[in-house]
């Protein structure tokens, strides 16, 4: 497939009229044909409105043609194959596996939620029929159900070019909830957008939908994303990336005359905490696992485990000392823009300026433009405690800090010291480490979205009970996920229907359920 250099707007294939951009090549600093104008006002304009008058149709499709459109959807972005695998591989310097691993992801999430479509119960139709004759006063036959909020953007994120972008969970969730959707391409990936962006419009077009269920914008810097969150017709955000994008957009969706939701995924350390009882029985076993998550794409993941919490002893410094082995070994691996290199060399400096950090290994040298080197430090959990805010901050990349504890009443003054989280993790042998996991679990619930055992947080399963989110500033709402069909509750609003007739009720709110989809009545 040809790639253009053209905007999608509402199925057509357009010219955009701003600023010139190209992708780059982070491994070697190459700019990328062909070269990308941004969307001037008017086509952000354009876009939105076609959204918004396909929403007035989309909306109320039968529930099998919207699942039919997902897994058709499905079905072209897989068949872009090799030709979206490479020229990711070209724009992001990620492997080929991990690339073909996130891409059957994509898809198959969008498969997800044609299943959940189908079977309806995301509707959460309620049903209290009425009662003429209750005593003292009758009731009203009351009945609700959940309906799309309306035309949602989307902004692609930098480290998943495929599964946290055009077609990603984001747009997948909306799409599922009866959404259109509006992408803002991420700058860093324009041509596997465009490509993703295509497969996309053909499916809209396949299923004889409204063109303006899908479009997608590309344009560099940050007036194309704030035109579309200001616009009036767009009623919510979905982004995954930086601290300050997420609350930049955030901030300009609550000064709206009508402000809306941003559902922003946006940093976190993602602690791990040791107990002693693993630290005895497979401190080197442990170690392994620890680094390989971390450098696992140049550690460019939003669960990479910035923190490690361990008891001072024999047993920490046998798994610090293979930690530190691991990583000076651990060679250098390309990371997705200049600009995240720059802001992880600087992250990593900051902490060896730190008067109470040491730094312990680095990986091996660079070769190139744009290396990471993996980053191990140590501070102790006093020092944490004396500055939360400066030794927990995100470093995006492969760099953790092992912070060396006196005991549980350390461990669980750092949990209730931390920012809010997507991933708490406890590293623990049973029965010995029981009583330490009931000692911090309470807290660690209260700062984390996921807690997993005797794992680590990178890789993250999507499916039914999945929740990739947390208290701020993991999430900009910590009640919701972008991760599980959960997903498809953040663009849904409930509305109730007071003695509606029959004939006039939507569909599965009726007694016959022509749709037959699941109705809790009372």
């Amino acid at each position: 497939m040809q790639l253009t250099g053209h905007l999608l707007i509402g199925g057509q294939a357009v010219q955009g009229t701003g600023v010139a951009a190209h992708s780059v090549n982070p491994a070697t600093g190459q700019a990328l044909t062909p070269e990308w104008l941004g969307a001037d006002a008017a086509q952000v304009d354009q876009a939105v409105r076609l959204a918004q008058e396909a929403f007035l149709v989309y909306r109320d499709l039968p529930l099998t043609a919207r699942a039919a459109f997902l897994e058709t959807a499905a079905a072209k972005v897989e068949g872009l194959g090799d030709t979206l695998i490479d020229r990711a591989m070209q724009e992001t310097g990620l492997p080929q596996a991990r690339l073909r691993g996130e891409l059957g992801r994509t898809v198959n999430q969008l498969r997800l939620f044609a299943d959940v479509v189908r079977r309806g119960d995301w509707l959460g139709v309620r049903i209290e029929r009425a009662q003429p004759d209750r005593k003292p006063m009758p009731r009203s036959d009351i009945r609700l159900r959940r309906i799309p909020i309306g035309p949602v953007t989307v902004f692609g994120a930098s480290n998943f070019p495929l599964a946290f972008s055009v077609a990603g969970g984001d747009t997948a969730a909306a799409l599922a909830a009866g959404c259109p959707v509006v992408v803002k391409a991420h700058s860093a990936h324009l041509g596997t957008s465009e490509l993703v962006g295509r497969a996309l419009a053909a499916a809209v077009q396949e299923c004889g939908l409204p063109p303006g269920v899908f479009s997608l914008l590309t344009g560099p810097g940050n007036e194309i994303g704030m035109q579309l969150v200001r616009h009036p017709q767009i009623k919510a955000v979905a982004f995954t990336g930086s601290r300050q994008g997420g609350l930049a957009l955030m901030q300009a969706a609550a000064a709206r005359p009508e402000p809306i939701p941003v559902f922003a995924e946006m940093s976190s350390v993602n602690p791990v905490f040791l107990l002693p009882g693993a630290l005895q029985a497979r401190a080197e076993q442990m170690a392994q696992g620890f680094v390989t998550s971390l450098t696992g794409s140049a550690g460019q993941l939003c669960t990479n485990p910035g923190l490690v919490l361990g008891i001072k002893g024999p047993d920490f410094d046998r798994f610090t000392n293979a930690v530190v082995a691991q990583t000076s070994a651990a060679p250098a691996s390309t990371m997705l823009t200049a600009g995240i290199h720059r802001a992880y060399e600087a992250g990593v400096q900051t902490l060896r300026n730190h008067p109470q950090v040491r730094i312990l290994a680095q990986g091996q040298d660079a070769q190139g433009p744009n290396q990471c080197q993996a980053s191990v430090a140590l501070t102790s959990a006093a020092a944490f405690l004396a500055d939360p805010e400066g030794l927990g901050a995100e470093v995006f990349g492969a760099s953790t800090v092992l912070i060396e504890c006196a005991s549980l009443d350390d461990m669980v003054a750092i949990a209730r010291a931390l920012e809010g989280q997507l991933t708490a993790t406890l590293q623990a042998q049973m029965p010995d480490d029981g009583a330490w996991m009931q000692a911090l679990l309470p807290d660690l619930e209260l700062k984390a979205g996921r807690i997993l055992v005797n794992g680590f947080p990178t890789g993250v399963e999507v499916c039914h009970s999945m929740v990739h989110g947390g208290p701020f500033p993991a999430t900009s709402d910590s009640r919701t996920t972008s991760v599980g069909t959960m997903a498809i509750d953040r663009f849904l609003r409930p509305v109730c229907y007071q003695d509606v007739p029959q004939e006039i009720l939507p569909q599965a709110l009726q007694d016959g359920n022509p749709w037959g989809v699941a109705q809790r009545e009372f």
